[in-house]
């Protein structure tokens, strides 16, 4: 306010005074102090003033009207200013008696003068500020929602590892491998291989998404494994349509789903169920469906930390609104579907 001041009064000297450069200095001292006195009664009411007006007036009225608005208030602060300035000045006798109307009115152009420059410097401010402000809000929500979407990654890496670290899965692929190792070491190695596939993928913390290759790569070995311990109990289907090349989904998004399907469907009976894995990708968006012949299930609202709520909170994190996850389950049919952009 000390800086506005003065440049106020200097400016209020120049324009109003005649000075020069050539004006010698000490005639300009007289002239600048009333100037200050006047400033120094107008900027600190313009600055308590203004900022609360300008953000209400500017909220109800667009631009440039809101200033049909904001110059009377001005004025009416530049007068306020110069009577509690002239108040001072006539107490100490500067101005005097019966002059103080003709001050009030010759200092109006001054007074209005100075709260137009001050006045148009904290709107600029204030619109600065406001700008920082949304700049520093969408930055922070940028932030939180990165912080969200590590923390939903991270949820669902672990529940991936906890799956696959489970003592019964993890035991039972042992065992099959144990038993394979001497009818069939090929076999062996091979699901040796996918397991050891399987716990890299879920230790993994590098890309947030992934080819829909080595997803539906994962999807097979992780299928294969299963099958060891199911038997014919568990009959899966692999496939895609279309170009599916350039298409990338979050990592273990496609796994989460099989998963659930061998839980819910192949695991609770005694006949087991089929599994069908189908991927086509048409007019720039990738469908994903895994489709089970099991018992279905009601899940009207996903729980939180329930494996496709983690899915379904990842596609919002790393698509937004262009992806999607719906569940179609009745008895005999349970179909998730996920749509991301290709």
């Amino acid at each position: 306010m000390l800086g506005w001041s003065i440049v106020s009064a200097v400016a209020a000297v120049v324009i109003f005074s005649g000075a020069t450069w050539e004006t010698p200095w000490r005639r300009l001292v007289e002239p600048f102090l009333v100037s200050m006195v006047f400033t120094l009664c107008i900027v600190p009411l313009a600055a308590f003033i203004m900022p609360r007006v300008m953000p209400a007036v500017r909220g109800r009225v667009p631009f440039p009207f809101d200033w049909a608005l904001l110059i009377p208030v001005m004025v009416g602060i530049g007068i306020t200013g110069s009577f509690a300035a002239i108040v001072p000045l006539r107490a100490l006798g500067y101005i005097a008696p019966g002059h103080a109307g003709r001050w009030l009115v010759a200092s109006f152009k001054q007074s209005v003068l100075m709260t137009l420059i001050f006045g148009i410097a904290i709107s600029a401010v204030e619109a600065l500020r406001a700008r920082l402000d949304d700049t520093t809000m969408a930055l922070r929500t940028k932030e939180r929602d990165e912080a969200e979407a590590r923390r939903v990654a991270a949820e669902a890496q672990l529940a991936s590892l906890e799956s696959r670290v489970n003592p019964h899965f993890l035991f039972n692929t042992l065992n099959s491998i144990a038993t394979l190792v001497h009818d069939d070491p090929s076999a062996a190695e091979r699901m040796t291989t996918q397991l050891a596939a399987l716990l890299r993928s879920s230790l993994d913390s590098g890309s947030v998404v992934v080819p829909l290759a080595d997803e539906l790569k994962l999807v097979r070995a992780y299928l294969d494994i299963e099958r060891a311990r199911f038997g014919n109990r568990l009959r899966y289907e692999v496939r895609t349509d279309g170009d599916t090349s350039a298409a990338r989904v979050p990592r273990l998004a496609v796994q989460t789903l099989v998963e659930n399907s061998v839980k819910y469907a192949v695991s609770p009976s005694r006949d087991g169920a089929s599994i069908t894995v189908h991927a086509a990708a048409a007019d720039g968006q990738l469908r994903i469906d895994v489709v089970d012949d099991g018992p279905g299930f009601v899940v009207p609202v996903l729980p939180e930390g329930h494996g496709l709520a983690l899915v379904r909170e990842r596609l919002a994190m790393t698509f937004g609104d262009r992806a999607s996850l719906a569940i179609d389950s009745k008895p005999g049919r349970t179909a998730v579907t996920i749509d991301v952009p290709s």
